[in-house]
């Protein structure tokens, strides 16, 4: 059973960066998609950002080039480093991982850590 749980949200200025960490309880293989995605009360939950069976990153347009995907196999740890922040990344971040196919199949989930930026 893979466990994801994720740390490192909090409250910055607009502006400011944030490190969030997503702890996996087991090894997960180029077989897998590891992913963050974001979610706003009364909004679709959005992927943020992911690392695919090709093993390259992927990110949503509105990242900008703000924000930096990796995964350390050492540490099984999948990380979001967040630059530039603005007002609009405000949501919960949710840590995904599931079967990588012609699509991901995002079967596990985090629960979350929540990421405030205020003007």
């Amino acid at each position: 059973q893979v466990q994801l749980v994720e740390s490192g949200g909090g409250s910055v200025q607009s502006g400011e960066s944030l490190r969030l960490s997503c702890k996996q309880s087991v090894y997960l293989s180029s077989d897998y998609c590891v992913a963050w995605f974001r979610q706003v009360p009364g909004k679709e939950r959005e992927e943020v950002a992911s690392i695919r069976g090709d093993g390259r990153p992927h990110y949503a347009k509105f990242t900008s080039d703000r924000f930096i995907i990796s995964q350390s196999v050492l540490n099984l740890e999948l990380s979001l480093k967040m630059y530039s922040l603005k007002p609009d990344d405000t949501a919960m971040y949710y840590c995904a991982a599931g079967p990588a196919g012609p699509t991901c199949d995002y079967k596990y989930w985090g629960q979350g850590t929540q990421v405030t930026v205020s003007s």
